[in-house]
């Protein structure tokens, strides 16, 4: 009984100090831009709601503070291109309509040439 009561008070204590990190909202113009955390504070994603949906641009980073994802929105429906960034390299998603229209990958070694 003695066990189940430390056990029992070493979880409360954890989660008290687990606390989530708030989302923070702030007015920008005719749009409400939001930023969504990690536990640890750093940032996870902003971007901006208009009428309660999803709006222009949205950006998801990784915990290290690395972009992963950059994605559009028009009236809360995914539109034009979207970019996401993983271990292999890079990703362009061409949306219309809501649809995947195309996608076109990118290496990490791909060269380009530049004139």
């Amino acid at each position: 009984m003695r066990k189940l009561l430390v056990f029992a008070c070493f979880l409360a204590i954890g989660l008290v100090q687990a606390q989530e990190v708030k989302p923070l909202y702030e007015k920008a113009g005719d749009m409400v831009k939001v930023t969504n955390f990690y536990e640890d504070g750093t940032v996870k994603e902003q971007g901006f709601y208009k009428n309660k949906m999803l709006a222009g641009t949205w950006v998801t980073f990784d915990k290290k503070g690395n972009k992963t994802v950059m994605a559009q929105y028009e009236n809360g429906k995914k539109v034009g291109k979207w970019f996401v960034w993983n271990k292999d390299g890079l990703q362009e998603i061409n949306y219309e309509d809501n649809v995947i229209a195309s996608v076109q990958s990118w290496k990490e070694d791909t060269k380009i040439a530049v004139k």
